[in-house]
């Protein structure tokens, strides 16, 4: 009897065991679950980075967000990881395209420059040893930019020569019109900060009796710092690309096996539980069916040692998983915090690119793009509520003669003024931005008819009787405003045309007014 409570005992304690041990397994799995829920979400988060690049990217990277909104749905999520990945290289791809016809381009460039007969034996030397480098195909976009430069090298060369074997050219009004064109271009374009004081010295020259070997150095100039920039832009979007591709490729293989091997321990598992439980109900059966001692503690031996060699094989398979399952979250760890950095950087890089993208660097206000973005979105609103919706355009009055009289550099100052003007002249649910030149556009909602003059009107003195002052001269600056109210089911943009007509007409007018569409 003693040996039979002992054995219940013994029994007792390999079942409070067992409860332990599926205790600590759920830990483990929940802990697991909860690390890989984390991983998702940074897939998630980090594919929102990507979106821009290409219209099926960014519909496959959806779909992923969608498919890894929980563990349970990774299976699913597998095969598009495999789409994304395609899909990346064949971004790759696509660019190494681009770079190849690009190198195509430079090569007819080279030819038509060899077609000119006055080139020196020198220059042809250069031009010829360059059509031989140009033969090799480029890998990425800092191997293209600098034959740009070298070719711009060549133009520059021979243009040089054919202006030094002739009189100095005559500055012609074309000329002057294309000093002005380049100069409100320059405005307009948001330099680097290491690119301003470089710019500012064309900006100068410009507005200053201008020569055609200075202007044309001016146009070289800032292509080249374009195209600087455009190239800075490939690089650091090529270089996050391959990051992602790497990255994805690595979480995929990682949460791929991790998925396998838990299929596989959750099988084994299962089918040492069943046996435990088995050896278990075995042992109870013995219990009531035997009356011999001898025999009863013969088969509870025999019993127990098969439960403890199933809960060793069971201890030693959880302990492989956790192994494992640290080696693997070791190994996604380093691999994302390296790639959450690079994805962090080129993030703020793009935020601050679209800030300055719906920005007009001259006068700080909205651009073309911002203005598009807020009349579509007024739009929908009027559509909504059918509440009134005004579009007016305000030029500044003989603006060229001011650049004329004073300079591009008081034309500047002049249109920064104004705009803050008109900025500070409008309430917060109304809208300007700079449309371009001397330009600017005022979306005005929620104005009734009868008030819309006044305020126009109102908006007109304020600029009139800014105390402008060039060179000691006391100036007054006016400006012309036409206006519309968008009817029925007509499109935003041809209420902006009725606007822009209604200005034409201030314009001929006599200047100095507002002119309303009704």
């Amino acid at each position: 009897m003693k040996d039979s409570n002992a054995t219940v005992t013994q029994l007792a304690l390999l079942q409070q065991k067992l409860h332990s041990a599926k205790l600590a397994l759920d830990e483990v799995n929940e802990d697991r679950n909860a690390k890989l829920q984390t991983l998702l979400q940074f897939i998630g988060h980090l594919s929102l980075a990507c979106k821009g690049q290409n219209l099926e990217l960014d519909n496959k990277l959806a779909k992923l967000r969608h498919n890894l909104n929980t563990f349970d749905r990774v299976d699913e999520a597998l095969p598009e990881l495999v789409d994304v990945e395609r899909l990346l290289k064949g971004q790759y791809h696509h660019v190494m395209v681009q770079l190849e016809e690009s190198r195509a381009g430079l090569a007819q460039v080279i030819r038509q420059i060899q077609r000119v007969n006055s080139v020196p034996e020198k220059l042809k030397k250069e031009i010829n040893y360059f059509k031989q480098d140009l033969a090799k195909p480029f890998h990425t976009v800092w191997e293209y930019i600098p034959k740009v430069k070298q070719i711009i090298g060549f133009y520059d060369t021979i243009l040089q020569q054919q202006f030094n074997g002739t009189e100095k050219l005559d500055v012609l009004p074309k000329h002057r019109q294309l000093a002005h064109e380049l100069a409100q271009m320059i405005s307009e374009i948001e330099f680097r900060k290491d690119q301003r004081d470089q710019v500012l010295v064309i900006k100068e020259m410009l507005a200053s009796d201008i020569e055609i070997d200075n202007l044309l150095e001016a146009y070289q100039t800032i292509l080249s710092l374009l195209l600087d920039n455009i190239a800075r832009e490939k690089s650091a979007s090529q270089e996050f690309l391959y990051a992602l591709n790497d990255a994805l490729a690595a979480v995929r293989e990682v949460v791929s096996e991790s998925y396998n091997h838990n299929q596989r321990s959750f099988q084994l598992k299962t089918q040492l539980n069943r046996e435990i439980n088995s050896r278990v109900d075995n042992v109870g059966e013995a219990i009531i069916d035997t009356d011999d001692i001898v025999d009863l503690k013969a088969r509870l031996t025999e019993q127990l040692n098969s439960i403890r060699s199933a809960l060793a094989r069971k201890e030693t398979l959880e302990q492989r998983e956790q192994a494992l399952l640290r080696k693997s979250m070791e190994t996604m760890r380093k691999e994302l915090n390296e790639l959450s950095n690079e994805a962090n950087t080129y993030k703020e890089r793009l935020f601050e690119q679209q800030k300055l993208n719906l920005l007009d660097s001259l006068t700080q206000l909205p651009n073309r793009a911002a203005l598009e973005e807020r009349m579509e979105l007024e739009y929908r609103n009027y559509q909504r509520h059918k509440s009134p919706l005004w579009i007016a355009v305000a030029d500044i009055d003989h603006f060229k003669i001011i650049n004329d009289s004073f300079g591009h550099s008081t034309g500047d100052k002049t249109l920064q003024v104004i705009a803050m003007a008109l900025k500070n002249s409008l309430r917060d649910t109304e809208f300007v931005a700079r449309y371009g030149g001397e330009e600017f556009v005022l979306i005005l909602p929620d104005i009734d008819d009868s008030d819309i003059a006044q305020l126009l009107n109102r908006v007109r003195e304020k600029v009139k009787n800014i105390p402008f002052k060039f060179k000691n001269q006391r100036i007054t600056v006016t400006v012309s405003i036409g206006a519309a109210r968008v009817m029925g089911n007509e499109l935003i943009h041809e209420t902006f045309e009725r606007a822009d007509a209604a200005l034409y007409k201030a314009k001929h007018e006599s200047r100095d007014r507002v002119v309303i569409d009704v």
